[in-house]
């Protein structure tokens, strides 16, 4: 039984592989049909007679600018502070400056990572003003990212100092003269 349908399932798919004729009639008219004709000739199709219509990506207004970033590489840099800088603020007050290179025309935005916490809600320009940070040891990282908040540069890890003067409560006693 099984045999019997496979058969006829290889005869159907035969069939099923029409041959197309071309012929031109007495008004010099060009016919296509899948019977044939007299004076008709078989059409052979290739691969290249199929039609492949390659449509560009539709690209929005507000994407463009994105688009134009994510195809360069850009280098964020830490300017302010140096690597493995002290900085002596009593108050934890410091400020980190970041530059993009190559420039960026357009406008995106930068934010601040401080131990991989995010300082602020991303602004534009690379001045970030820090206040009321405890002493200790801290790594910096700027991110450039594009208006809808991907990122698409980094700095590299920059670690800093900042110290801060000890100022007890109560002061020491100091002895007397006599």
């Amino acid at each position: 039984m099984r045999a019997f349908t496979l058969i006829g399932l290889l005869l159907l798919s035969m069939q099923a592989q029409a041959t197309i004729y071309k012929w031109v009639d007495k008004d010099g008219k060009v016919h296509y049909s899948d019977e044939p004709r007299a004076n008709a000739e078989v059409v052979e199709l290739n691969e290249k007679t199929l039609n492949q219509i390659a449509l560009p990506p539709v690209k929005i207004a507000s994407d463009n600018n994105n688009q134009v970033i994510e195809d360069i590489q850009y280098q964020i840099n830490i300017i302010s502070p140096e690597e493995e800088a002290t900085v002596r603020d009593n108050n934890g007050d410091f400020e980190v400056v970041a530059t993009v290179s190559p420039e960026i025309k357009s406008q995106f935005l930068m934010q601040l990572k401080l131990n991989g916490n995010v300082v602020g809600p991303p602004q534009v320009g690379g001045r970030f003003k820090l206040t009321n940070v405890d002493r200790g040891e801290y790594t910096l990282v700027v991110d450039a990212m594009t208006q809808n908040g991907k990122v698409f540069a980094s700095s590299s890890p920059r670690k800093i100092f900042l110290h801060q003067a000890a100022m007890s409560k109560t002061p020491k006693k100091q002895p007397k003269s006599d």
